[in-house]
C-alpha cells in the first residue's frame, strides 16, 4: 500500500506563498494519478491539482494561476506551490493517489495521506 506524507502547511498572511510536499512511498505504474484535494471546515472536499506519471497537469478552474502542482525527477515526492494566497485557501492540504482513469483533481481518489494544515490570515 506504502504512504503519502504531507508537510509545508502552515499560517500566512493573504497574498503571501506556501510550498506544500508530500512524501511519496506508493506502488506507482503507468496510470498513477496523483494531487492535491482541500478541505476548509465545514466545506466538502475540493480538489486543486493533479499530475499524472507523464508529468501532465490539471488544475481546478478557481485556482488555476495561483498554483503549481509538480513531482521530483525521482518522483519520490509530489509539491504544490501556492502564491497570492486568499483566505478562502484556508483549509487541510491533502496529497492522494489513485490508479487507472482520467487524472483530474475532481476525480475520486483511493489512497490519501494525513493532511497539512494552510491557515490565511487577512
Amino acid at each position: 500500500q506504502g504512504q503519502l506524507v504531507e508537510s509545508g502547511g502552515g499560517s500566512v498572511q493573504a497574498g503571501g506563498s506556501l510550498r506544500l510536499s508530500c512524501a511519496v512511498s506508493i506502488d506507482r505504474d503507468w496510470s498513477t494519478c496523483l494531487a492535491w484535494i482541500r478541505q476548509a471546515p465545514g466545506k466538502a472536499r475540493e480538489g486543486v491539482a493533479a499530475i499524472d506519471s507523464d508529468g501532465r497537469t490539471s488544475y481546478a478552474n478557481r485556482l488555476k494561476g495561483r498554483t503549481i502542482i509538480s513531482q521530483d525527477s525521482g518522483r519520490n515526492a509530489l509539491y504544490l506551490e501556492m502564491n497570492s494566497l486568499k483566505t478562502e485557501d484556508t483549509a487541510m492540504y491533502y496529497c492522494a493517489a489513485k490508479h487507472g482513469g482520467y487524472c483530474d483533481p475532481t476525480r475520486t481518489f483511493t489512497q490519501w495521506g494525513q493532511g497539512t494544515q494552510v491557515t490565511v490570515s487577512p
